[in-house]
Order: structure tokens, then C-alpha cells, then sequence
């Protein structure tokens, strides 16, 4: 399908529309210039590139005498065209922006000239938009998000906005974008990032200090619970209008993962399901289906298999400590289990009577075991190297072409999907995690939400609200996606038809939310979840190494947990 055009291709568009400017008044004789059109081209192509537009520049770009240019921008300004953003204090020196109606009317020339040159040198293409038409492209390009709009006011914070993030591929499209995002604020951005390790120590570290050095920090959907619980961050229905942030839009297990005790404490930054990635073109090479059951994936495995081929079935996340235990945890669910005694409810397990404390932990049962020897099995189809692969250990060589198979998060994603040399490029399908017996298809939610550190100094607390809406927003995702992003939180940007082109795991994504796999009760934000995390990280690779059998392994694992728990309660008594 068609829709409205990405960024780059309106400046593209833009640009040509320039060209046609400049021959046309040098070619005909009496032809005068459009100051209000050469204006709009200026403001909207700074608004783009993120470079500072002022009158005069505008004036310059008109191509007519100072003063009608003078009047013609004093008209675009009073019919909302144009909006004025002060620079100063004083208030009397302002840079330009195109307003929303502006860039709502820019959006729709864009892409009518680019049908209009299809259509008369073009005509296969010509042809195809006819047919899109028909077919709902006309409808899903009037349901596309516009391009991101400047702040009415710059935020007004003394060093500018300050952010603590995650190392990964989407937080570093932000740090890409830092320029543009500075403009839509008004002021400095500056960005720290960590190892997921490393990014919750320094969130703790920084929890101790008198006053945040940060305005916003990004945290693992695990960790709302004890960064809640510990007074770490700000609840956001007391120094916000929740509603401003169209809560709906969010999947509902990304938004309910981002509350404790009922409360919002964080924005979905990110919402990242763990999903399976698979060849499509082995699979069909090899005359299988995709698995949808535990037995199916070890199967496909087992079939894929070829060590002496130098490719190998199936690769996860196995190192030692944080990375295993998440295997470990989903693993769990996969069974139908969670790691503690939740009650059931339609589509999975009730999780708004955590902050209650009176769950109890679950890792020595039958399921448990049925997971443990699951994992046990995988290790028959996996690399060499497995006991030390993690994050992006396990990804790397799926996009190499050298594993058939592999879990991995969305945002993982760009490893293959962007490089057009990777065997996987295009050949990828994505499943929610196979389900063992008696079970359903889970797709386990991570990501990271963002929020406002509790010790942030009160008159920053504006600022990082509004900064805070921006990076979260409709219009900031679809960003984010459109320079290389495979996560996101928000429905209405899954729905956009530039995101679907983007890449198909948006569209797998938004069908497994409708039918209910994305569920974040595999790994429940309780306070103690790290420490279980890291419990079971080191106890089934104590197994995966032969040294204990899976029910020595589950045994120890569960007297640890219970004993972490405990001394935990104990503290807060």
C-alpha cells in the first residue's frame, strides 16, 4: 500500500519543487515569484534538516523586495502557517516553525505530487496507486502520523535536558536524532548510556544523591516495581495530566507493566516483545512449518542442525547470570507458569496486587522441571558457544546466515533487517515463543519505560515532563522507526502504513497484541525480580554445564529465591 511519504522522501519532493521554482521564474519573462510558497519550501526544509530558521532568512528565501516579503509572512503568521518560538528572554528575537496546519498541508501536496508525477512519467507506477486507492491506501494515508511539530515554547531548564538510557538500537536512534529533537524542544539534550548491568546501578547511584543529575531515566519494564517501591521515581499522576500521553495508545502490556500499586511511574519507551525469529526460506527448503509448540521448535532444531555445514539449529540467551535467567523465566512461561503464585485470569495472570507482597516463588514444580529440561534439550541444537551467548551474541550469527533459528528481541531486529547482505534480510519470520504442553503462544514483553528520578530539583520538573511527552509520543516513535527502530509502544504508529513498509515485524507485533500474546507476567516487577533473575542465571548454568541435574538446580534455585524474598520483607518490616 501507499500512504503519506516519510521525511525523507517530502524533502526530496521539496527539493524538487525548489528546482521547478527557480526554472520557471527564469524561463518566463513575466513570471513573478511566490513569496509565500518559497517561504513555506524554507521553513518547512529547515523544520526537516533541524536547522534554525529565522525572518530574515525567510525573507531572503522569498526572492521578492524586503517588504512584501515582510507582509507576506506577517500574513502566513496570522493565518497559522507560521509559528513564532522566542529565542530570547526578552522575547523580542524569534526562530520560525511550520505550525501543524502547515505540515498537515505540506504532507498532503507531497504526496499528491508524487501521484501526479507517477501518473505522467511513470505510468507503472501510475498504475499501482490507481489500485492502492481501491484497495484502502487512500484511507490508511489519511490514518498516517504527520511529522513531529516544535514545542509553542522552548523548554526553559538551566544545561538542558539531561537523559539516562539503555546502549541499545533504539536509544542510539535518539542520540542520532539528538539534533532534531533539540529543535523541537528548544533546548541542549544530553544523553548518557549504559549496559543494562550498568544502567541500573547508576539509577540506584543516582537515587542517593541529594538532587538527580538526571531529568529522565529509562529502566527495564522489570525494575518499575523496586524503583517504585524504593521511592525512586516519581508517580506520574502527581506532576502530570496522565491523559496528555492518549494512555490507550500504548499496547495494554506495555502500559500496565509501566504501573505499580495501580499508579503510572514511567512512559513505554520501548516495547519490545522476545519473539522467534526463523529462516523462511530454510523452512521451505526443508518442508517445515513454523513451530508453534515446544516439540515442533525441537524438531525444527534438530532438522536444521548441520554443525559440519557450520550452521547450527537453534541460538538464546545462555551466559551466565542476567541473560539465562531470562531464559529461564520464559522458558517458564512458555510452560504456563509465571516464577510466582499468581492468580489466573482471562489471557493470563493477574499482576495489579503485586505491590501487595504476597506472592510466593514457583520455581520447583513440574513446569519448572518441564522448562529445565526443555533448556537442556536446546543445548543438543545450539552452537559451541552457547554458555556465553547473550543479547547480541545470539543475533549476530542468525544474521551471519549461521544459525537457522533464534529468540531475540525486536529491537534486535536491525542487526539483519538493515543490512542487505545478511542471508536473514527479508527471509525472517516472527513468532511468538512456541508453547509447551497444554500452554499458549506467549510473546513476553520487554523494553524500557521512562521517568522522572523522585530526587529531581522541583523546577526542573516541568520541563522533564514535557521533554518526557515528546520522546514518548506518537509522532517521536514513527521517528524513530523511519531511521531504523523496531520497537514500539503505541498502536496507532503500528497502524501507520509507513511503519508496516518499514519492516514486518510491526504488523506480526500488533497481531499478537490483539490476540493477547504480549504479556509481561513472565518476568512480573516485583522488587526482588533482579535478584531472582541472577539466582536463576547462575543455577541453570551450573546445569547447562552438567555439573547439577535440573532438579538439583531447581531445588537451589528455589531456596535462594524464597531466602531473597524474605530477607527483603524482613527489611521493609
Amino acid at each position: 500500500m501507499r500512504s503519506r511519504l516519510a521525511v525523507g522522501e517530502m524533502l526530496h519532493i521539496l527539493s524538487y519543487l525548489e528546482e521547478c521554482s527557480n526554472e520557471l521564474d527564469d524561463a518566463i519573462e513575466l513570471n513573478a515569484p511566490s513569496p509565500v510558497f518559497r517561504m513555506a519550501l524554507h521553513v518547512i526544509k529547515g523544520h526537516f534538516e533541524a536547522k534554525a530558521v529565522t525572518p530574515t532568512s525567510l525573507i531572503a528565501a522569498s526572492n521578492v523586495p524586503y517588504a512584501t516579503a515582510n507582509r507576506r509572512l506577517k500574513e502566513m503568521i496570522d493565518a497559522g502557517l507560521i509559528d513564532q518560538r522566542p529565542r530570547t528572554k526578552s522575547g523580542k528575537s524569534f526562530s520560525m516553525h511550520p505550525s501543524e496546519k502547515l505540515l498537515a498541508q505540506w504532507t498532503r501536496i507531497s504526496d499528491r505530487v508524487r501521484r501526479l508525477t507517477e501518473t505522467y512519467f511513470d505510468t507503472q507506477h501510475g498504475r499501482g496507486d490507481v489500485r492502492d486507492y481501491y484497495f484502502g491506501g487512500s484511507y490508511m494515508a489519511a490514518q498516517s502520523i504527520p511529522p513531529i511539530q516544535v514545542l509553542p515554547e522552548p523548554l526553559k531548564v538551566a544545561g538542558g535536558i539531561r537523559v539516562l538510557v539503555h546502549g541499545d538500537p533504539t536509544f542510539m536512534v535518539m542520540e542520532n536524532l539528538k539534533r532534531q529533537f533539540e529543535q523541537v524542544v528548544g533546548t541542549q539534550i544530553h544523553q548518557r548510556a549504559f549496559s543494562i548491568d550498568r544502567l541500573r546501578e547508576e539509577g540506584l547511584r543516582n537515587a542517593e544523591r541529594n538532587a538527580s543529575r538526571y531529568d529522565i531515566i529509562a529502566l527495564d519494564l522489570p525494575w518499575v516495581g523496586e524503583f517504585a517501591d524504593k521511592g525512586i521515581l516519581m508517580p506520574l499522576d502527581e506532576i502530570m495530566d496522565v491523559e496528555r500521553l492518549d494512555p490507550a495508545d500504548f499496547h495494554t502490556a506495555g502500559w500496565k507493566a509501566a504501573h505499580w500499586g495501580g499508579r503510572p511511574y514511567g512512559v513505554p519507551a520501548q516495547t519490545t516483545p522476545e519473539l522467534l525469529f526463523y529462516r523462511k526460506d530454510l523452512f521451505a527448503g526443508a518442508g517445515l512449518e513454523p513451530p508453534t509448540t515446544t516439540d515442533q521448535l525441537l524438531d525444527a532444531a534438530r532438522r536444521m542442525h548441520e554443525p559440519q555445514r557450520g550452521r547450527y539449529g537453534i541460538a538464546w540467551n545462555a551466559a551466565r547470570g542476567t541473560a539465562l535467567g531470562h531464559t529461564f523465566l520464559m522458558a517458564l512461561a512458555d510452560f504456563g507458569q509465571p516464577v510466582f503464585d499468581l492468580g489466573e485470569v482471562a489471557g493470563g495472570f493477574d499482576t495489579d496486587r503485586l505491590h501487595e507482597r504476597g506472592y510466593r516463588v514457583t520455581i520447583d514444580t513440574e513446569k519448572g522441571k518441564q522448562a529445565a529440561e526443555f533448556l537442556m534439550e536446546l543445548l543438543s541444537y545450539s552452537p559451541p558457544d552457547i554458555l556465553s551467548m547473550s543479547w547480541y551474541e545470539r543475533v549476530r550469527p542468525y544474521a551471519a546466515g549461521k544459525i537457522a533459528m533464534a529468540y531475540g528481541y525486536t529491537l534486535l531486529a536491525p542487526y539483519f533487517e538493515l543490512d542487505p547482505t545478511s542471508p536473514a534480510s527479508g527471509q525472517t519470520g516472527y513468532l511468538p515463543h512456541p508453547h509447551g504442553p497444554g500452554a499458549r503462544n506467549v510473546a513476553p514483553v520487554g523494553g524500557y519505560v521512562m521517568g522522572i528520578p523522585a530526587n529531581l530539583a522541583p523546577e526542573r520538573i516541568p520541563a522533564a515532563v514535557e521533554a518526557l511527552r515528546v520522546f514518548t509520543s506518537a509522532e517521536a516513535q514513527k521517528l524513530y522507526v523511519q531511521n531504523g527502530s523496531r520497537t514500539n509502544p503505541r498502536y496507532s504508529v503500528a497502524a501507520d502504513a509507513e511503519v508496516r513498509r518499514a519492516s514486518p515485524i510491526f504488523e506480526a507485533v500488533d497481531a499478537m497484541s490483539w490476540r493477547d500474546e504480549l504479556q509481561f507476567w513472565p518476568r512480573p516487577p516485583v522488587p526482588e525480580i533482579t535478584g531472582i533473575i541472577q539466582i536463576c542465571g547462575e543455577e541453570f548454568h551450573e546445569m547447562l554445564r552438567g555439573i547439577v541435574t535440573p532438579r538439583e538446580a531447581l531445588r537451589r534455585a528455589q531456596q535462594r529465591a524464597e531466602a531473597l524474598i524474605e530477607n527483603n520483607r524482613d527489611e521493609k518490616t
